[in-house]
């Protein structure tokens, strides 16, 4: 009883010890600059975003103004402009399309830096249809099949689904928040045991009619690389078996984060039927 009586008031001690306090951060590291730059076969405008790391949770990432941009290969080289309605992002013209057997150069001009990548564009490939559901007593449906998550080398892929019910009866007065979803899937040349067992993630519903705009994206293998790192430090983490964080590879120079990737674009489009989907 002694024992018991005890540990209550080493508790109750410790609770009222408790109090919020905020820590000074000192010599914080100098902001780096953030790449994101996926070029594809596709003949349109093509984006560069450029931001600035953060130093806070769901801090909003500022803008890179008035950088220089350009797009080099063997034969010709492309500047970008920075989009006037939208800073921190630059624009290829809208006949630019990257082509497979060249070797592009991303160069990149700030405040007397110089960065730079290289990447180049492997095969397309085509590809099975997703597959999809109906959630048991619901009229709504869910992807269910995508592609196989462990891939051979070479096939590393990443999927990009929109999804477009906004023109299905009962729907078409909402919001296009609640009538539009994308989301992403990876095929990747490897298999962790944080991805197997990663957290779940909420599903995405939707009725029948149902557009999905389904799109592969071939990956390089650095490409591959960069982010299976990335998932593991971001949807692949929080689950069974964490990993020690990291900082993320990247094939940009000079300090600079993300990625530059030249990517083949494989597409085709389904319309969710109700007498067409996969039964639990």
């Amino acid at each position: 009883m002694r024992t018991a009586l005890t540990f209550v008031c080493l508790f109750t001690l410790l609770q009222g010890c408790v109090k919020e306090t905020s820590w000074p951060v000192t010599n914080a590291p100098a902001p780096k600059i953030i790449v994101n730059a996926i070029l594809t076969d596709e003949v349109r405008t093509h984006e560069i975003s450029l931001t600035y790391t953060v130093t806070s949770l769901n801090e909003k990432p500022q803008p890179v103004i008035g950088a220089g941009v350009a797009i080099s290969d063997e034969d010709s080289t492309w500047v970008l402009n920075e989009n006037p309605a939208d800073p921190g992002l630059y624009l290829t013209s809208p006949v630019f399309f990257a082509r497979q057997g060249k070797n592009y150069t991303l160069l990149i001009s700030l405040n007397g830096n110089i960065y730079s990548a290289k990447a180049a564009m492997v095969p397309g490939a085509y590809f099975r249809e997703l597959k999809y559901a109906r959630n048991e007593g619901t009229s709504l449906y869910h992807i269910s099949w995508v592609a196989n998550a462990f891939g051979t080398v070479g096939a590393a892929a990443m999927w990009e689904l929109k999804l477009d019910w906004s023109k299905v009866p009962g729907y078409e007065h909402l919001d296009s928040i609640a009538t539009h979803a994308r989301m992403l899937f990876y095929t990747l040349p490897t298999l962790d045991v944080s991805e197997v067992f990663a957290p779940q993630v909420e599903s995405v519903l939707f009725p029948a009619g149902t557009i999905i705009a389904e799109r592969r994206y071939s990956l390089a293998p650095a490409h591959a690389g960069f982010i299976r790192e990335l998932l593991l430090e971001t949807a692949w983490t929080g689950g069974l078996f964490n990993g020690a964080a990291a900082n993320v590879t990247t094939n940009l120079s000079n300090g600079a984060m993300g990625f530059f990737g030249v990517c083949a674009v494989n597409e085709l489009s389904v319309t969710v039927n109700p007498g067409n989907f996969v039964k639990k």
